[in-house]
């Protein structure tokens, strides 16, 4: 292996409100995006712990393959030190409706989340017409390395927690017959067989699949996400929504020149942080480093004991990665000349 070039990430000594009990899931709106709308969830800026006000940035959450809005709760509630901060369920799931013609593509996705990135960039108040800080998990992961890729204008900084980069091998934790969803009509077939699983059958799946530790979830947690699964049951569209955008990615997957995820990590232009669970069992945390390698201002955290959903399973380790990061921008900006800070990199095509 080569060695690891990316820094380590520095955690932030800012103090965070405790995390005592399970939060209900932050209140939401529909948004238009291009050819309809999409469900995004807002969590109010607090300022510092102490009461005193701090910075006040925006912040955009993209959930994975499978997930909601909802994945964000904890970590959202922490970052509002600094953030407003907005989660967006991606089109077709949690509460969002399907994409226009049911077309489940990660170029989809990619325009979805431009879309809400310019409704918070709008938004009156502080931070208004500013970029924003972008945070994604797996599917969204992917989506907002796309993102940040194609518009850095948008974009303040990027955290990736456990992306679902192009790899040419499936995972253990998968099964081979996934592959059959790139062949026409496999998808709905697929999602007929997914519908017949209750959904307390799919959260503990689910848990056993993401988390490093499952036997540390909250039963309220549990609980709570069995009812979003009964509610997401009751869309037409739900299953359809999950065996698409898995046959999206997969297919993103054959992508090459500036379609390729890998090829748009290099040209990554803002501060950017890699977390990866050492016990994911869904995206190997092998590529951790060489992700963290690839990207040019890039910072690597890898959580022991944790699985594919870090925000979920270590939320506060999570934010001060996060936090650490913008506060070493903070010092970044103090330090050169306005005009350098305020002048685009130049970007390697």
């Amino acid at each position: 292996m080569s060695e690891v070039l990316a820094a380590q990430a520095a955690a932030s000594t800012t103090p965070l409100p405790p995390l005592k009990s399970v939060l209900p899931p932050w209140p939401g709106e529909q948004i238009a995006v291009r050819g309809g709308e999409v469900f995004v969830r807002a969590t109010p800026w607090t300022g510092q712990v102490d009461g005193t006000a701090g910075p006040r940035e925006r912040a955009l959450y993209v959930h994975g393959l499978g997930g909601a809005s909802t994945n964000w709760t904890d970590l959202a509630a922490l970052l509002a030190v600094r953030f407003d901060g907005w989660a967006v369920d991606l089109p077709g799931f949690g509460r969002s409706q399907p994409p226009p013609r049911g077309r489940y593509s990660i170029r989809g996705h990619v325009h979805a989340v431009i879309d809400v990135l310019e409704h918070v960039r709008r938004q009156p108040g502080d931070g208004e017409g500013r970029p924003v800080h972008l945070l994604g998990n797996s599917l969204g992961g992917l989506v907002s390395l796309l993102v940040a890729s194609r518009r850095p204008d948008l974009v303040a900084s990027l955290t990736l927690i456990s992306p679902a980069m192009p790899v040419y091998r499936v995972p253990p934790a998968f099964n081979r017959a996934l592959l059959l969803l790139l062949v026409p009509g496999i998808p709905s077939l697929a999602a007929r067989r997914i519908g017949a699983i209750t959904p307390e059958q799919s959260v503990r799946a689910m848990v056993r699949m993401c988390f490093g530790e499952p036997s540390r979830v909250p039963p309220e947690r549990l609980e709570q996400a069995v009812q979003e699964m009964r509610e997401r049951s009751e869309q037409p569209w739900a299953d359809r929504a999950l065996t698409r955008s898995m046959r999206g990615l997969i297919t993103s997957y054959l992508r090459v020149g500036a379609a390729n995820a890998w090829r748009a990590a290099r040209v990554i232009s803002r501060p950017t942080l890699v977390i990866w669970g050492g016990k994911d069992r869904l995206v190997d945390p092998a590529l951790a480093p060489r992700l963290a390698d690839v990207v040019p201002d890039s910072r690597l955290l890898v959580l022991d004991g944790v699985g594919h959903v870090a925000m979920l399973e270590a939320p506060e380790p999570t934010a001060r990665a996060v936090l650490g990061m913008v506060e070493a921008m903070d010092e970044a900006t103090c330090r050169e000349p306005q005009a350098a800070v305020d002048t685009p990199r130049s970007v390697r095509r």
